[in-house]
């Protein structure tokens, strides 16, 4: 395959982990909630799956039934880490920052605990191939255009309809925006927090299950998941909280990132170990200049929702 094209075939399948992350986050942010949260809950869903497929990696089980249980680990830890914070942020009204923060921390912690106790060889060696279906016999870049990468595309479009074209997604917005007066026409406000939290949560933590299982089916691939969380997040910015866009963001910072490794092709561009590390710094700056951008620009629709981060309390209305 020609190098260009693998490399751009990389980058795509690199990104999906920060569809997954980014899509996720905007769900969350669209019922008013600023979950900081992601990055540990990318971790917890890595863990999760990581350790299901360690516990069923040789029983012997069909491959489409290692695939949907290896996708209902990650998603039942993520979901749970979902569903603490909202019981914190919500019925609780912890700070949101504060709750997130610790619960990064608590996540990413737990997930090196988990990881370091499985056997490689159990959870990766076999599984993967399965996730990597149909392309898993080839040996260029499309062998990361697996189940979970298309899986990723359908949930970021569908997540985009569901937000724009029903009324789901329109008492969903309501929510983020005022949640007072979503609550005084009849909208359930508690139920449009909790259940977005816990489905955005836990389709951030595909994000990391897919990064270890499938784009890199490396054993220590856990230990960057915490940093792609952040970037996910920040993502969100960049694609106006509008989870298709995601796509199209996803790919540039998976472009961003492979820059490092990809330019060794040439023998006119001089790139050696020493500045290698500089090259990988190219989506932190992009994503600082985005956030420049977008404090600048004043369209509404271009802006988070009005309530985000604020706790609502029902007595005030």
């Amino acid at each position: 395959m020609n190098v260009w094209l693998n490399f751009l075939i990389d980058s795509l399948a690199f990104g999906a982990t920060f569809v997954y992350g980014s899509t996720g986050e905007i769900l969350t942010e669209k019922a008013g909630h600023l979950n900081l949260g992601i990055p540990g809950i990318m971790c917890m869903g890595g863990a999760g799956g990581c350790l299901v497929l360690n516990m069923i990696g040789k029983s012997g089980l069909p491959g489409a039934v290692i695939v949907i249980l290896g996708i209902m680990g990650a998603l039942v830890m993520s979901m749970a880490c979902g569903l603490l914070y909202s019981f914190l942020t919500v019925t609780l009204r912890v700070n949101q920052n504060v709750t997130g923060l610790a619960l990064t921390t608590f996540g990413s912690g737990l997930m090196k605990v988990i990881m370091s106790k499985l056997k490689a060889t159990v959870y990766l060696t076999g599984p993967k191939f399965f996730y990597r279906w149909p392309f898993a016999d080839r040996q260029d870049s499309l062998h990361c255009l697996g189940i979970l990468f298309f899986l990723a595309i359908a949930i970021a479009i569908a997540a985009g309809w569901v937000l724009m074209r029903t009324r789901v997604g329109l008492h969903l917005r309501a929510v983020g925006e005022n949640p007072a007066t979503a609550d005084a026409v009849g909208i359930n406000v508690t139920r449009y927090k909790y259940l977005t939290t816990c489905i955005g949560s836990g389709i951030a933590g595909l994000g990391g299950f897919y990064y270890i299982i499938d784009y890199m089916a490396s054993q220590e691939a856990y230990l960057s998941i915490e940093a792609f969380g952040w970037l996910s997040i920040a993502l969100v910015i960049f694609a106006l909280w509008r989870p298709p866009v995601t796509i199209i963001g996803s790919f540039v910072f998976g472009v961003l990132f492979s820059c490092s490794s990809f330019i060794t092709h040439f023998d006119w561009i001089r790139v050696t170990m020493a500045n290698k590390p500089l090259l990988r710094m190219l989506p932190y700056v992009v994503t600082i200049l985005v956030l420049i951008i977008s404090s600048i620009r004043n369209k509404r629709e271009n802006q988070p929702p009005a309530s985000l981060g604020l706790n609502y309390f029902r007595e005030d209305r």
